[in-house]
């Protein structure tokens, strides 16, 4: 077992009962290492495995780590979720707890029993934002939160409240009453009458314990206060813990949780052994170098424990960057290289197009459908398939009725979507509500790239008119576009939001769309919001295992205003990167690509300018040759001097180093080289590769005047 582990997941395995706290980056190889961890303390006699409980955040990962226990040959470990566990405990001792009566239902959606307890209290709510209230008593619930402290502690994590905090307060009391009344419970309910049952009830507590005496947490910087609360019940004082998790991957902290136990740990817990697994096995090298140079720019409590990467596999093929004159041309584009890898022998289940959220798909569904390739959409509807859109088509073709025919197609269709309740102003807040309202911008985003392309109706046999789009032209359209995309798939190109694809991998990933108010959202007012979105980029490029791409468009639509790219990407030479691409057939896109550098000795992808020149990282050892430096520095005086110019200006002193590591011997090679264009080329090419080729200083330069061309 212990053979085919490296160093550190050795380290995992073998650590000390008690505290152990084990820092594991994406693809790092932490559940191998944790099922180990198990497997040789229950094949060693140290443990009994059906005294482990090993806590993971989805039924999947649970059953993983069964099956990997099982092919150890450890049978008896319990691997549940948090709610899993809680819910196996609480019917079990619901007969003592309760005095005989029956356990109350268990309600699988807070939704219904919110939109009952808002008309409680004067508050009419639609589906959206229903959901939206549900998720504030979620998070409160989950923060240990009371009705009646709801408003100062919504003040102080700086919630975006659906409603006016007083008003969700009485929200949440009603619905408290509400589901008392009802004899039903919710999920959080579950969790606090498992803590109260081991908390106040001594027997309980004693029978629990007994049972589990050594316990694993998987995703730790995922748990929230009121699974904290449980795991300390669980633990009642004991040490035999450990946890496993990434601070660079917490990206749910919306919804109460919190990476400070993760963080705090070695403080809480004094003698922790603490191990860090950094060898990614999942991406190449340069994959690992962008996720290591993203990431490396964070800040807050979560880059206290930033682990840096190193890459385990084989190099691959460099991260590319393009940039795009409006996101139809960028889903074009996108749709067009996989239908490529797809060609080229990728299957399409290992291509991931990933954006931040779910509105943004319905471009990537119809030009992948353009292109004939397959796709599923993972945790959501296919675009066409949510309700809003269905409801949204419903109201736009009883509008054909009412708004008259000329009426131009985006104003058209705006006034058509007032009867669902949408407005062009500021989406509202709460994220149900406000994914809503994005979905329905969506449409109205549609009706303008559609109102920009007239239809061309013949007159005579000499002339042609165009006649605008109507709104009917357009509810065609739209009826169209559902019936193509509403066909089945079993195997496609996955396309997924950044939190949807946490967890998962592919050999091909795009992540798309990364411009400054979509990545970071616009709704991320504070530093910590900020550094939230600056994770999920983080963890949308850890999913590549061999092959990615990053792309923004300067515009939303075509001539529409400009925008900037994500202040996340790396500050990569973009000039000359963008892709033209005009409208209709005679659609031409212009192929010049923005590509990363890799570091010559190990591979890692360099992003900072200086690091770039030289070929190199800055902490990979020099191969200069001093003698050839030399001789350039002293060429390079010369040469300022005759033209009267500082000698940067010829070239910096980055440039020289470059040279004399890197030594080109060719044109091609030396034009390589950033800082050389084709203007120094022509004025100094020749003359370096002569120093570099073993030239004196005076044989290339002997009372010569330099002179600049204008």
């Amino acid at each position: 077992m212990l053979a085919g582990l490296d160093p550190e997941q050795r380290s995992a395995v073998t650590a000390p009962a008690g505290p152990v706290c084990i820092l594991a980056g994406a693809g790092t190889g932490k559940t191998r290492a944790v099922t180990s961890r198990i497997a040789h303390r229950a094949l060693t006699g140290e443990i009994s495995a059906r005294h482990v409980l090993a806590v993971t955040f989805t039924a999947r990962a649970a059953a993983e780590m069964r099956a990997r226990l099982t092919a150890l040959g450890v049978a008896g470990v319990q691997a549940r979720t948090f709610h899993a566990a809680a819910l196996r405990q609480v019917r079990y001792f619901a007969p003592r707890l309760l005095a005989g009566r029956a356990m109350p239902e268990l309600l699988d959606s807070k939704v219904r029993v919110v939109t009952l307890a808002a008309a409680k209290v004067g508050l009419r709510t639609d589906r959206a934002a229903a959901r939206d209230l549900a998720g504030e008593i979620e998070w409160a619930k989950s923060s240990l939160i009371e009705p009646g402290e709801y408003v100062v502690a919504a003040a102080k994590a700086l919630r975006d409240t659906p409603h006016e905090p007083a008003k969700v307060a009485e929200v949440f009391a009603a619905y408290e009453r509400l589901k008392r009344g009802n004899g039903v419970i919710d999920f959080e309910d579950m969790l606090r009458a498992a803590v109260w049952g081991i908390e106040e009830h001594p027997d309980v507590a004693e029978q629990v314990r007994g049972q589990y005496r050594h316990f694993v947490v998987d995703e730790y910087q995922d748990v929230n206060p009121l699974q904290q609360r449980l795991l300390a019940a669980w633990l009642g004082g004991r040490d035999d813990l450990t946890v496993v998790g990434d601070a660079s991957q917490t990206i749910y902290s919306f919804t109460g949780a919190t990476s400070s136990y993760l963080v705090d740990f070695p403080r809480q817990h004094r003698g922790a052994t603490v191990v860090r697994l950094v060898r990614d096995y999942r991406s190449t090298p340069q994959v690992v170098g962008l996720a290591n140079a993203v990431i490396s720019q964070a800040r807050g409590a979560e880059a206290r424990l930033r682990l840096e990467l190193v890459g385990q596999r084989p190099p691959g093929p460099e991260p590319e960057l393009r940039i795009f004159t409006d996101e139809p041309a960028e889903a074009s584009a996108v749709a067009a290289r996989c239908r490529a890898l797809v060609d080229g022998g990728t299957p399409a289940r290992e291509i991931a197009v990933l954006f931040r959220t779910n509105a943004q798909s319905e471009a990537y569904e119809k030009a992948l459908t353009e292109a004939e390739v397959p796709y599923v959409v993972q945790g959501a509807e296919r675009f066409f398939e949510r309700t809003e859109v269905r409801q949204a088509m419903v109201a736009l073709r009883a509008a054909t009725r009412s708004i008259p025919g000329e009426t131009p197609l985006p104003v058209a269709v705006t006034e058509g979507l007032a009867a669902v309740g949408w407005a062009p102003d500021a989406a509202p807040a709460g994220g149900a509500a406000r994914e809503r309202w994005e979905a329905l911008a969506a449409l109205v985003q549609l009706a303008e790239e559609y109102a920009a392309t007239p239809e061309v109706l013949p007159v005579g046999e000499a002339a042609a008119v165009e006649r605008p789009v109507t709104l009917s032209d357009f509810n065609d359209e739209l009826a169209r576009r559902a019936a193509q995309q509403h066909v089945p798939t079993v195997d496609g190109v996955t396309l997924a939001s950044l939190h949807s694809a946490k967890g998962l991998e592919w050999d091909a990933v795009f992540l798309v769309g990364l411009a400054e108010g979509t990545l970071p959202t616009t709704y991320a007012k504070t530093p910590e919001q900020v550094e939230e979105e600056r994770r999920l980029l983080y963890v949308g490029i850890t999913r590549a295992r061999e092959w990615l791409w990053l792309s923004y468009a300067t515009a939303r639509s075509p001539g529409g205003r400009a925008r900037r790219p994500s202040r996340f990407l790396p500050q990569l030479d973009r000039s000359g990167g963008a892709e033209r691409a005009g409208t209709g057939a005679a659609r031409r896109t212009e192929r010049r690509r923005t590509q990363v550098v890799s570091c010559r000795i190990c591979g890692a992808t360099l992003l900072a300018g200086a690091d770039r020149k030289l070929g190199r990282c800055p902490t990979c050892p020099s191969d200069i040759d001093e003698e050839l430096y030399q001789r350039l520095h002293e060429w390079r005086r010369r040469v300022a001097g005759a033209q009267k110019v500082p000698a940067y200006v010829v070239f910096t002193d980055a440039t020289l180093t470059a040279l004399a590591e890197r030594q080109p011997g060719r044109v091609e090679e030396l034009i390589a080289i950033a800082g050389i264009g084709p203007r120094k080329l022509g004025l100094y090419g020749e003359t370096v590769l002569a120093l570099v080729g073993g030239a004196a200083v005076d044989d290339v330069c002997p009372e010569k005047t330099f002179k600049i061309e204008s």
